[in-house]
């Protein structure tokens, strides 16, 4: 297949690793986190860690925009579901992640009506088709899809459409990154940025991880060759005696990112002071709200929310696999009362969760490893 094939090459990919086996200095131990839950997928499904040397890991980050949502914005979300007249939509991958009372698949069987969309866009247009119901899509994930929630409010001001709300979730991949930075729980060598938020806000904002923490960072692509050159660029640095920021994505990302999505973000939304994530707890200016010029369009503002602090379930550790404290193995519950058929905590929920990345493919990597000891 032309474009993709290409990033996908075999030889190439042991060409790769034998440069990178070459850079590592014997008897040291790195450690490099891709942030993306895309990343992860693609380590695990392309056996990536099998091209590897044993003194170079790979630790999943927060950068899964379902895993990071507490329960109780899954619980707001219900409440707002249940208001009369209301009909709330969601990203499909939403529908399973678990509340304090069940999900929102639970919630449609006792009379909620709790809808899947592709597009806030697709929220709108039942806006405009059923002007009786109240519309409200539950906006989530960073600076990648924050642009078409933006896009959609800006739509909705231009129409004058007044049953149409955001209940914003939106979050910022730098003050989790820093959150990361700063926990004393882990130590880390360097970064595969996140190309997907990168194509919207650039490589810039990355400086300071270089700058302030002594860490290199290098924004990936998504196929198994870009995982396998980003390593091989931050193992390069690293034995130069470097920390900078560099590009590997350049053929989508710029360094400047899009100013247009930005803008559009700019216009419609703020910075709140404070967010929590899931398990990694408050974290300052992390999460987007709507201006209050947009207050019209705010379901925070529309409807009287609980706003309770949840707890996780005592037997989920999403919290310590989001910081890459644990690989999801580790985890009590993996694989056996929490699966992606009956999931306890997001990392299973969500296709870009490293707990669904491993059960569905990382598991064969497990076995290899334990046939490779016993022979």
């Amino acid at each position: 297949m032309r474009f993709v094939d290409e990033y996908r090459d075999a030889d190439k990919a042991r060409a790769l690793a034998a440069e990178i086996a070459a850079l590592c200095e014997p008897g040291r131990q790195y450690k490099f986190m891709e942030v993306c839950g895309g990343h992860t997928h693609t380590i695990y499904k392309h056996g990536i860690e099998d091209y590897l040397p044993e003194n170079v890991s790979l630790v999943h980050g927060p950068g899964c925009p379902v895993c990071v949502i507490p329960m109780g914005r899954v619980d707001d979300a219900i409440h707002i579901a249940r208001q009369p007249d209301v009909l709330m939509t969601s990203f499909g991958d939403m529908m399973r992640v678990p509340g304090s009372a069940g999900n929102f698949f639970d919630s449609n069987a006792e009379d909620t009506n709790i809808r899947m969309v592709y597009s806030p866009l697709d929220a709108l247009k039942l806006a405009r088709q059923d002007p009786d119901r109240h519309v409200v899509f539950m906006a989530i994930g960073f600076e990648t899809t924050a642009p078409s929630t933006a896009m959609t409010l800006l739509r909705a001001e231009q129409e004058g459409l007044e049953n149409f709300s955001v209940f914003g979730n939106h979050v910022t991949i730098i003050p989790a990154i820093k959150a990361i930075l700063d926990s004393p729980d882990l130590r880390l060598d360097g970064f595969l940025g996140p190309g997907h938020v990168s194509t919207v806000i650039g490589c810039r904002p990355y400086e300071f991880i270089a700058r302030d923490y002594g860490k290199p960072v290098v924004v990936a692509g998504f196929e198994p060759l870009d995982i396998m050159q980003s390593i091989y660029l931050l193992l390069k640095q690293l034995a130069e005696g470097r920390c900078e920021v560099e590009n590997q994505y350049k053929r989508v990302v710029p360094w400047e990112g899009n100013k247009t999505a930005l803008a559009a973000i700019a216009k419609t939304m703020e910075l709140r002071p404070y967010f929590e994530w899931r398990g990694l707890g408050f974290i300052s200016h992390s999460a987007l709200r709507l201006r209050d010029s947009y207050a019209e369009f705010d379901a925070e503002r529309r409807f009287d929310l609980p706003g309770v602090r949840v707890a996780d379930p005592k037997s989920c550790q999403c919290g310590e696999v989001l910081k890459g404290v644990l690989k999801p193995w580790e985890c009590k519950v993996f694989g056996t009362a929490c699966t992606p058929e009956t999931p306890i905590g997001t990392c299973m929920v969500s296709p870009e969760g490293a707990c669904a990345a491993y059960y569905n493919f990382g598991r064969f990597s497990r076995e290899r490893v334990k046939e490779a000891s016993r022979t």
